[in-house]
C-alpha cells in the first residue's frame, strides 16, 4: 500500500518529509466509546476514552517500529453515526487535513434500519470511496466487531435491556452478517482494500468465545483489550498486503 511507502520515505529522511496522517472515520466504536450507562427513563450515555480507541494503539505500534517517523491520527469517529451521515461530513472531517490514508468502519448503526436500509448503506459506502479516491487518498475500510448475542440476565435496567434485545436481534437473525456482505461487495467492486476483523469475531465466535461479554456495553462497543485486534489487524494489512 502507498501508506507503507510514505512511512518508508519518512524513515529514511527524518524531518525531511511531511508527518504521515491517517484519517478514520466511524461511529463511537473509532470515536472511542465503550461502557453504557442510563440517564434517564429511556435515554443513554456512553463512557468516552478515545485514548483507548484502536487508532490511539495503532499510533502507538506504528511509533513503536518507526520511532523516527511523526505519525498524525485524526479521530471523526461520532458516536451513533452511520455511513450516509459520514459521508456528508467527510469533507469537513476526514478530507480537509489531507491524510494519507483514510480507514472508514461503518455498519453497527447503518444495521439498526433492518435490510430496507441496506441500499442506502451501500450506496454511501460507494460514494465516500468515490470521493476519497477522487481526492487522491488511500483507503482502507474495516468491518466492525459483531454485536451482542443475547441480552445478559444480568443487566436489571429496564430500557437497557430493552436496547440489548433489540440490538441482539440484529446479529442473531443475520442483518449484520449481510450487511458485511453487501460492504464486501462494495469494496471488491471500487478495488478498496478491506480489513476484515468482522470476519475474526465471527471467527472466535465459532471458536467457542462468548463474544457478548467481550463487549463493554453488551451491545456493540468492544472491551478496551480487544481494540488491539483492530490496531493489529491495520497494522498488517497496511504494511504486508502483499504477503
Amino acid at each position: 500500500m502507498r501508506i507503507a511507502e510514505r512511512i518508508k520515505e519518512n524513515a529514511g529522511r527524518p524531518g525531511q518529509c511531511r508527518p504521515v496522517t491517517i484519517g478514520f472515520l466511524g461511529d463511537s466504536v473509532t470515536q472511542g466509546c465503550f461502557e453504557l450507562y442510563s440517564t434517564g427513563a429511556d435515554s443513554l450515555e456512553t463512557e468516552f476514552c478515545s485514548f483507548q480507541a484502536y487508532h490511539s494503539k495503532l499510533k502507538r505500534m506504528l511509533e513503536e517500529v518507526f520511532p523516527s517517523v511523526p505519525i498524525n491520527i485524526i479521530n471523526a469517529g461520532v458516536s451513533g453515526d452511520n455511513a450516509p451521515n459520514g459521508r456528508r461530513r467527510l469533507q469537513r472531517d476526514i478530507l480537509s487535513f489531507g491524510p494519507d490514508l483514510v480507514v472508514v468502519c461503518f455498519g453497527l448503526n447503518d444495521a439498526g434500519r433492518g435490510m430496507e436500509g441496506i441500499a442506502d448503506y451501500a450506496q454511501a459506502l460507494e460514494g465516500i470511496f468515490q470521493d476519497l479516491q477522487a481526492a487522491g487518498t488511500e483507503v482502507i475500510f474495516m468491518t466492525p466487531n459483531m454485536m451482542g448475542t443475547r441480552a445478559v440476565a444480568e443487566e436489571k435496567d429496564p430500557f437497557i435491556h430493552s436496547v440489548l434485545e433489540a440490538m441482539t436481534k440484529l446479529q442473531v437473525d443475520g442483518t449484520m452478517d449481510t450487511y458485511m456482505e453487501k460492504a464486501r461487495e462494495v469494496c471488491a467492486a471500487n478495488k478498496v482494500p478491506v480489513c476484515d476483523c468482522y470476519r475474526k469475531w465471527k471467527k472466535l465466535e465459532e471458536s467457542g468465545a462468548d463474544v457478548t461479554r467481550l463487549l463493554a456495553n453488551r451491545v456493540n462497543h468492544p472491551m478496551e483489550k480487544m481494540h488491539w485486534l483492530f490496531a493489529a489487524s491495520l497494522f498488517e494489512r497496511m504494511l504486508f498486503d502483499d504477503m
